[in-house]
């Protein structure tokens, strides 16, 4: 969870390293979280090659690279500054298995600025990406629960469109995805949520699955949250760090049932999927099945990470859901 591009960063770390590329010096910030997610997926080449690979894309794209971002964890993501002078991003990819740096190109590609950040250059190859500097996060400015929601499901709408045949992995695929992950990590975890939990969020994704259906799937952004949403230069929010999925709409409202667990439970759960599905047109059975399998899922990675309290929150909202039966009419 979180947007790994944020509006502000900090100093350095003790993780740095020393580049030259055609005479220049780099001496690059890499921060931990991000050290520590390359070594994990074996990528200790991109590592070592991390100050050359800026270098490289600094010269080609004309940009003068400034501070890392401290907060990154899943790419290398530094201040740039545009040859017009104009503020913007590099990231670049931690190089690892699943292809995730092309995921997230071709849908900022595919959404065009709507509802997502712009996209202003890329190479797939090198897992980089050029997008311009946003601000504060939603979740920098406090907004109350009442007001996020609606903000992030108009911006999860303004991402759909048809885009078959563009590659991207499928609703399909990412509830087998789930199921495994959930699975496997419920019990190299010591088990931190009861078996009907489980159970129950294996069984929503089972059916998510047996729902796929290609012509009605659409460019989803997989992961809409308040951390994802930046501040534009207008004053409004885009999205960052799609996943990118050819799924049902629902997904992404599913994304939006797992997260801000007390105030899901503090009510009745599923008028948060009514609400969902009332302001969107779309099935709120399917938007509870895969909220249902995403609380479990991301509960556990974020025991996982150590990323507390939410991911007891998020597993202790699961259990009280699960125990209460499926959703109305299910």
């Amino acid at each position: 969870m979180g947007a790994e591009l944020p509006s502000s960063g900090g100093g350095r770390d003790r993780s740095t390293q020393l580049g030259h590329h055609r005479g220049v010096t780099f001496l690059i910030d890499v921060p931990d979280a991000v050290r520590a997610k390359a070594l994990a997926a074996g990528a200790d080449d991109w590592l070592a090659g991390l100050p050359d690979l800026l270098a490289g894309l600094s010269r080609e794209w004309s940009l003068a690279v400034g501070r890392a971002f401290r907060d990154a964890s899943e790419a290398y993501v530094a201040e740039v500054t545009l040859p017009d002078g104009a503020a913007a991003v590099l990231k670049l990819c931690v190089a690892r298995p699943g292809d995730y740096a092309r995921h997230e190109i071709t849908a900022l590609r595919l959404a065009g600025g709507s509802g997502c950040v712009p996209l202003l250059k890329s190479d797939i190859d090198r897992g980089a990406l050029l997008l311009p500097r946003l601000g504060p996060s939603m979740a920098d400015a406090g907004l109350p629960y009442a007001r996020r929601l609606p903000i992030l499901t108009a911006l999860a709408q303004r991402v759909w469109r048809p885009a078959a045949g563009c590659g991207l992995p499928t609703g399909a695929e990412k509830g087998r995805w789930l199921i495994g992950f959930i699975t496997r990590t419920w019990d190299d975890l010591g088990r931190p949520c009861a078996e009907r939990t489980v159970a129950d969020a294996v069984a929503c994704a089972e059916r998510r699955i047996a729902g796929h259906d290609d012509e009605r799937a659409v460019l989803v952004h997989g992961d809409v949250h308040q951390w994802n949403a930046l501040t534009d230069p207008a004053g409004d929010y885009a999205l960052v760090d799609p996943d990118g999925l050819l799924a049902e709409p629902e997904y992404d409202l599913g994304v939006l049932m797992r997260e801000d667990p007390v105030e899901l439970v503090a009510g009745d759960p599923w008028d948060r999927a009514y609400q969902l599905a009332a302001a969107t047109g779309t099935d709120p059975a399917a938007i509870w099945e895969w909220g249902v399998a995403e609380r479990v899922s991301t509960g556990l990675l974020l025991t996982e990470v150590g990323v507390q309290p939410v991911g007891r929150q998020m597993l202790a909202a699961a259990d009280r859901i699960s125990a209460c039966g499926s959703y109305p009419g299910g």
